[in-house]
């Protein structure tokens, strides 16, 4: 790990150890592997005589096949690329190989019978993102959710005071502004979840020409539209060129990154809260915050999770932006760039775990939160003339304003002072007086 280029595999590794059955090179194979395997499966369901001999216990041989892949078989699937220079054929080969001497050898040919490479690969590929999603993905940032709900509604009901433009404002309750990053997220994940993982399957150029001109009483694209979406559970794309058109996994990844823009506003919301010393944090034995001010305890994993989240998002975007656009029915540039989909999803993975973290490490800061809003009474000015409005009083904005625009030495005395000089009633001013930065946090 130590000897590692990318972070991802080196440093997080321990983060992102949990996407390498999804995304590595050992990942693809198997995915490979696996579709391809099931597609012969599928095949001898039809009505194709030459496959008519083979026993369903026969089949298991295939099974046992996939149940047994591990790193030694990828490594031979790597051993016959050497030779043919095609990832894709050296896995039809492959299982050629296996099955030699078993009773399938004889049917050995309609493995990736009619099928270009790049059926193989937008199956596999979006068949593993829709389990690493599914798998890992979905229940972490669903624990993340969780976490944040937990300090909202434990948070609900401490006043604070809000900041427009850097400025004291209405003030508000942490929990709410919580909240608000709760719902967010949630409103993202639902759009994320309900954009289908779509794959093509319809060889070279997408209209099984090798399969209706060998079979042509087979409704193909009836066999490939139940396969793609019965068995392996993807949308099937229709019609294509050779690959698939990428649009919804472009819409996925997008969606991602949405999710990821909306972290980073968090991260630096609870960074600010930090530095305004709002929050904070519990300290860690042995724990190092600078390697020269001894006394510091530092918002790093906020910090490591919005460089992260960065990183994801420009690949997110590149992803996004490239895959959708091909020459003509296909050109390769798609292949390598397929490849990386693991980066972006790896470092949005590294971000999840360092805001869980930092989160678990907050400490609430109730002193300051109080000294703040005690030192802002100038925010009530809203609340008074909005009352006095309600009652009529001729201008009462701009009595307001007159009394606190730039002012420096506004409290509790200024606007006590100011309440009992109005021309209104008794009850109207004790009204006025109950109104505190404390209890003036709307609902």
């Amino acid at each position: 790990m130590i000897g590692s280029i990318s972070p991802l595999d080196g440093r997080y590794a321990a983060k992102t150890h949990k996407l390498r059955s999804y995304f590595s090179e050992f990942g693809l194979i198997k995915y490979r592997v696996a579709v391809e395997i099931a597609y012969f499966k599928a095949l001898t369901t039809l009505p194709i005589s030459q496959l008519e001999g083979i026993k369903v216990d026969e089949l298991s041989e295939l099974d046992l096949i996939l149940q047994q892949f591990d790193e030694a078989e990828a490594e031979r699937v790597k051993d016959i690329e050497k030779v043919t220079n095609h990832d894709v054929k050296a896995v039809e080969y492959y299982l050629k190989e296996k099955i030699q001497d078993t009773p399938l050898a004889l049917y050995q040919e309609f493995i990736h019978f009619g099928l270009t490479s790049q059926d193989i690969n937008n199956t596999a590929i979006p068949l593993s993102l829709k389990d690493a999603l599914e798998q890992v993905y979905y229940p972490d940032i669903s624990n993340l959710i969780e976490q944040l709900q937990s300090l909202a509604d434990k948070w609900a009901e401490v006043p604070m005071l809000a900041r427009t433009h850097g400025q004291p404002a209405s003030p508000t309750r942490l929990g709410k502004e919580i909240e608000v990053f709760v719902v967010r997220l949630k409103n993202q994940l639902e759009q994320l979840i309900s954009i289908p993982i779509s794959a093509k399957f319809g060889g070279a150029t997408g209209n099984m020409n090798a399969h209706y001109v060998t079979y042509p009483e087979i409704d193909w694209h009836l066999f490939a539209q139940t396969f793609v979406e019965e068995q392996l559970g993807l949308s099937r794309s229709y019609p294509t060129t050779q690959i698939e058109h990428y649009d919804n996994l472009a819409s996925v990844f997008q969606a991602m990154s949405r999710i990821n823009t909306i972290f980073i506003d968090l991260c630096r919301d609870i960074w600010t809260y930090v530095s305004m010393d709002y929050f904070k944090q519990k300290v860690v034995k042995g724990e190092i915050g600078s390697s020269a001010m001894p006394h510091k305890v530092n918002p790093i994993d906020f910090e490591n999770a919005e460089g992260n989240l960065g990183m994801a998002n420009a690949v997110f975007q590149f992803l996004a932006e490239k895959l959708p656009v091909s020459r003509l029915q296909r050109d390769l540039t798609d292949s390598t760039v397929l490849r990386n989909i693991g980066v972006p999803i790896g470092h949005s993975m590294i971000a999840i775990s360092s805001i869980q973290k930092g989160l678990s490490k907050l400490l609430l800061n109730n002193e300051q939160l109080e000294k703040d809003l005690h030192t802002n009474w100038v925010v009530v000015a809203e609340a008074l003339q909005s009352i006095l409005r309600r009652e009529g009083y001729p201008k009462p904005y701009e009595a307001l304003k007159e009394l606190t625009r730039g002012k420096t030495e506004i409290n509790q005395h200024t606007f006590q002072n100011f309440i009992e000089q109005l021309k209104v009633s008794d009850a109207i001013k004790e009204e006025l007086k109950r109104i505190t930065p404390f209890n003036y946090v709307g609902k």
